[in-house]
């Protein structure tokens, strides 16, 4: 597949880009995506929730009433968790909900996201650039030049480029990665994929 490349006035250069159909010609396999999307979810939970268990509660341990002889039902301590204010059964426990995912369904799973971007021409190939110094007034210019600013995009970048971060960062719709850092979910939580011509060329050899 050829794309136009366009510079970040949002005109065509003129210049055309190939992408791999070995990255994103494949055919997608929705249940890659789908574990590794639930990886990368499962890996950002803390798991730090936690509810008093019965012998951890400090309420007093004596018996309320005597068991037999009161017409009603017997009952133990406060702690209980049938009285009010009483432990919780089976509460939840700090726990690590992340889990091992092979690299070969990973590599699936991403080559099958960027696939479903291009088959949805949502891949749009500017020139490499760089700001002078960190401006969101640019960053803004930018995506509106291409006419993406309505939309969550993410612009992947073939290295760190520490002013284009910073002019993205405070942009709700707005995300900026390497091509290191690219995954599944980011590829697919954004509408418009936007690749520099170097990370296209990085992005090939996945």
């Amino acid at each position: 597949m050829e794309l136009s490349v366009y510079n970040i006035k949002g005109e065509d250069t003129g210049k055309k880009v190939t992408l791999n159909d070995a990255v994103f010609g494949v055919e997608a396999n929705e249940h890659a995506i789908y574990l590794d999307v639930k990886q990368y979810m499962a890996n950002k939970r803390q798991g730090t929730h936690k509810s008093k268990e019965r012998s951890e509660l400090s309420g007093s341990t004596r018996k309320l009433k005597k068991q037999k002889g009161t017409g009603g039902a017997r009952s133990g301590d406060i702690n209980s968790p049938v009285m009010v204010g009483g432990a919780r059964v089976f509460g939840p426990k700090p726990r690590d909900y992340s889990f091992k995912l092979n690299k070969k369904v990973k590599s699936l799973a991403r080559k099958s996201a960027l696939a479903l971007k291009a088959k949805e021409n949502a891949i749009i190939v500017v020139e490499d650039f760089a700001f002078e110094a960190p401006k969101t007034k640019e960053y803004i210019e930018f995506v509106k030049n291409l006419q993406v600013s309505d939309k969550k995009s993410l612009l992947v970048l073939a290295e760190q480029n520490k002013n284009v971060y910073l002019s993205a960062r405070n942009l709700e719709k707005a995300k900026v990665v390497t091509v290191s850092e690219l995954n599944t979910y980011k590829v697919l939580d954004a509408k418009s994929l936007l690749l520099t011509e170097s990370s296209v060329a990085a992005i090939n050899n996945f």
